[in-house]
């Protein structure tokens, strides 16, 4: 699983080095606890864009995705109107899929929503942090119980676009879950990170 050999010699996940942009990616971001909101909401329209995609295409045109949406500030895109819209779809900087488009609109209107309800995304994401023992072996699955609750539960206050795939992705990006490989240097960083992360 784990057989990646960066170019310091060290084993790393074996997907980290199926593309050039993967390894920083991968070593500095993938998996490290987030409590921030916007990057949460980034990472959830990102995620979202991602379905039927490559990762490697939306990493590729995140700079491009959030010069689009105001750097995924949900407080301006709830705004966003009907020339917003037309200024998205024809901007071939970002994935102009006019579902996915009007999805994050929508979505950050309801984010407003669950910041009035829950103080803040995070106290919400994080309410469905799942027990290790729940979880099987790093890497082996694309659903679990939570991602399941958690799709489900988003869909219940009119959030668009987010299955428990979807989901369980962000859980594994936003560090939820540490989802590296057992053989891969970062696990132990995550692990810390994690230990050392306050909980909204």
């Amino acid at each position: 699983m784990n057989d990646y050999i960066g170019p310091d010699g060290r084993t790393r996940c074996k997907w980290a080095g199926s593309a050039p942009e993967f390894l920083d990616y991968h070593d500095h971001e993938w998996g490290f606890p987030v409590s921030d909101d916007i990057r949460l909401f980034e990472k959830l329209c990102l995620e979202s864009f991602q379905s039927g995609l490559s990762w490697r295409t939306i990493l590729n045109k995140r700079d491009g995705f959030r010069a689009a949406f105001d750097g995924f500030d949900f407080h301006k895109i709830a705004r966003y109107g009907a020339s917003d819209m037309d200024r998205l779809l024809s901007d071939t900087n970002i994935v102009r899929h006019r579902g996915k488009v009007a999805a994050v609109i929508n979505n950050a209107a309801r984010a407003l929503e669950m910041v009035d309800e829950e103080g803040s995304l995070a106290a919400f994401f994080w309410s469905f942090e799942p027990e290790p023992s729940e979880l099987g072996p790093p890497q082996t699955q694309s659903t679990s119980e939570t991602s399941i609750a958690l799709a489900r539960e988003l869909k219940r206050r009119g959030w668009q676009f987010l299955g428990p795939t979807t989901t369980f992705a962000f859980m594994q990006a936003m560090g939820l879950i540490n989802d590296h490989s057992e053989g891969c240097i970062m696990r132990a960083a995550v692990d810390e990170a994690r230990r050392n992360f306050q909980r909204p």
